[in-house]
């Protein structure tokens, strides 16, 4: 079962039906066994790194994720769920970052770009041993967001290009993410979580 964890942020719907076609049975949740005990945890994200960070901690999401990660148990963060597992980030920050769940060690900064938000379709530079883009190293992904990370993390990184060089995925063991959102990528989107899901 693929859990997608259900606190405050994200587009549940539209990510629990992209979900479902892997073949896996999909739960949308907030409930802290549940989310820990699937197969495959995914986090989404919609919105500001410290409006997120305040819904998923009024769920324990922090400490859901974390005890997955220790006990190895697949995680997925989705654009600015993939940000929040950052340790940091600045947006709408005055001098002193946010605190993120601190999964990787970096911090997540505005984009040197002269059009902000990113918005629409942009190729990926994928990691060469990439599980998530397995078969579709050669498509387009659809982002929107203004916030990014820039450091090198994880054991796999794929970037992209928005005015500046930024990660575009980190597949690290157990835990991976994408800064475009997969259920809005179309056929691409889906085959990614397919792989995803087959890894589980």
């Amino acid at each position: 079962m693929i859990a997608i964890l259900d606190y405050g942020s994200g587009n549940l719907r539209s990510a629990e039906r992209a979900f479902a076609t892997s073949g896996h049975d999909v739960v949308v949740t907030s409930d802290a066994n549940v989310a820990f005990e699937a197969d495959g945890l995914v986090v989404p994200g919609v919105g500001a790194f410290a409006a997120c960070m305040n819904g998923l901690n009024a769920i324990n999401g922090s400490e859901i994720i974390r005890k997955r990660v220790s006990s190895e148990r697949s995680v997925l963060g989705i654009c600015i769920g993939m940000q929040i597992l950052f340790s940091h980030g600045n947006e709408h920050a005055d001098g002193t970052p946010h605190s993120g769940v601190g999964i990787w060690d970096a911090t997540v900064s505005k984009i040197n770009a002269p059009i902000l938000p990113h918005m629409g379709w942009n190729s990926v530079e994928t990691a060469k041993d990439s599980v998530l883009f397995n078969g579709i190293e050669d498509e387009s992904f659809y982002f929107v967001h203004s916030y990014a990370a820039k450091k090198e993390v994880g054991k796999y990184q794929s970037w992209t290009t928005h005015g500046e060089r930024f990660l575009a995925a980190v597949e690290d063991g157990y835990v991976s993410a994408t800064q475009f959102h997969p259920e809005k990528s179309g056929s691409a989107g889906l085959a990614l979580i397919k792989n995803w899901s087959n890894s589980l």
